[in-house]
């Protein structure tokens, strides 16, 4: 049996908060502060039987991002204490790529995916994001309403993403189902799991045997000399955490702004930049609440708490956010990044740059062609998907004065 330091404290016999409820969705701050209350590091569980340690406080959470020396991303050790049929182990489990790695593995992959990302200009990013949006609001501009989840955001993703990815863009349906039924972890996730496999490995079949002008086929051609197999799994990861995150950044931005009608007449005007709304969310509703993943390599303590290892050790972006905005005053610096959406330490967003650009050229696009976006619920009436993982809205319902992409409100 385990002997515990006397002054550190162990939650292994503590009933743990549980993320997978749907009470979580709709209630996430309620969560957060149950845990908070148990110390800067609490105890939940991602899904029913699956436990982990929760950081919610903003040094503790640098500690285990910054410190490879204690802590790995490596889970290999964990999955053998799971369930084959966890719902979580399609976001969890380990695959050969920069998310699960580390040392000179983690080096080797991140490198991969920096260089074939920066050989993606801006404007050349821009100009698909603005072709997408002028397609779907040739679809739903003439209706005069819309589900700017179902309609925009989500179906945006699949077309930017197919685009720079090389698949057909008839593809997207396919691409954005897998992704949310693996994300929520629920009954559906392991199917969900197995169809987007597919989905990429249809995809890095078809780039192997012929080669064109788009990510997967850049990360082939890599000097690094990666292996199809490993391609596959950084195609998996980068896809899937482009996908899926940035969607959920346009709507939960979206309903922000559509929320606050003074904030939309100045982000339509021009007078406040979109990137403020953007960051706001960053800070407060944070898509991808739960997924800084780390183990401690042995057991260690940390912030008062005894770690076990295999034992997952979640840096909660949502907690931390949760927390800045019961806590902001106000003014912040569209530069600020105390909200730590985008990670710390060696595993930081490699993509921050891209991601924003594809966000704020969405959002200001669609607002430039349907300015008078009005909301059909009260913000707080719009219901969550479920899910430990992410913020994510399951539909945000709006009317507008019915256009089409050739007779546009304000001129782009």
């Amino acid at each position: 049996m385990t002997a515990y330091p006397p002054d550190r404290h162990d939650f292994s016999r503590s009933a743990p908060v549980r993320l997978w409820e749907d009470g979580f969705a709709a209630d996430p701050h309620r969560y957060y502060a149950a845990l908070r209350a148990q110390g800067p590091i609490g105890w939940a569980e991602l899904a029913p039987g699956v436990p982990a340690y929760v950081v919610t406080e903003r040094r503790a959470a640098l500690e285990v991002l910054r410190d490879t020396e204690r802590f790995s991303h490596d889970p290999r050790a964990w999955e053998e204490t799971v369930p084959a049929d966890s719902p979580v182990l399609g976001m969890m489990r380990w695959r050969p790529n920069a998310l699960f790695a580390d040392g000179g593995a983690h080096v080797r992959y991140r490198t991969t995916l920096l260089d074939v990302f920066d050989l993606l200009e801006p404007h050349d990013l821009r100009a698909r994001v603005h072709r997408a949006v002028r397609l779907l609001v040739g679809r739903i501009g003439p209706r005069g309403e819309a589900d700017l989840v179902a309609d925009f955001s989500r179906p945006l993703m699949a077309l930017v993403f197919n685009d720079l990815f090389g698949m057909p863009l008839s593809a997207g349906d396919r691409l954005d189902a897998t992704l949310g039924r693996m994300m929520e972890g629920g009954a559906g996730a392991a199917e969900g799991e197995a169809e987007y496999a597919r989905y990429v490995l249809e995809l890095i079949a078809a780039k192997a045997e012929r080669r064109g002008d788009d990510l997967p086929s850049r990360l082939l051609d890599h000097p690094a000399g990666l292996t199809p197999e490993e391609v596959t799994w950084q195609v998996f990861l980068t896809l899937g955490a482009g996908y899926e995150p940035t969607a959920n950044l346009v709507s939960n931005t979206l309903s922000r702004i559509l929320g606050n009608p003074v904030y939309y007449s100045t982000l339509t005007s021009g007078a406040r930049p979109v990137m403020d709304a953007v960051v706001e969310v960053l800070h407060h509703e944070t898509p991808l609440t739960n997924y800084g993943i780390y183990y401690a390599r042995e057991p260690v303590a940390c912030h008062g708490v005894w770690l076990r290892d295999a034992v997952p050790v979640v840096v909660s972006f949502g907690a931390l956010t949760s927390f800045a905005e019961q806590a902001d005053t106000g003014g912040r610096h569209p530069g600020d990044a105390s909200h730590l959406s985008w990670g710390a330490g060696p595993h930081a967003c490699p993509v921050k740059q891209h991601t924003l650009l594809i966000v704020t050229e969405a959002i200001e696009q669609l607002t430039q062609w349907l300015p008078d976006l009005d909301p059909v619920l009260p913000r707080e009436r719009l219901g969550w998907r479920p899910g430990p993982f992410h913020r994510s809205l399951t539909a945000l319902p709006v009317r507008f004065t019915p256009r089409s992409p050739d007779h546009p409100g304000v001129e782009s």
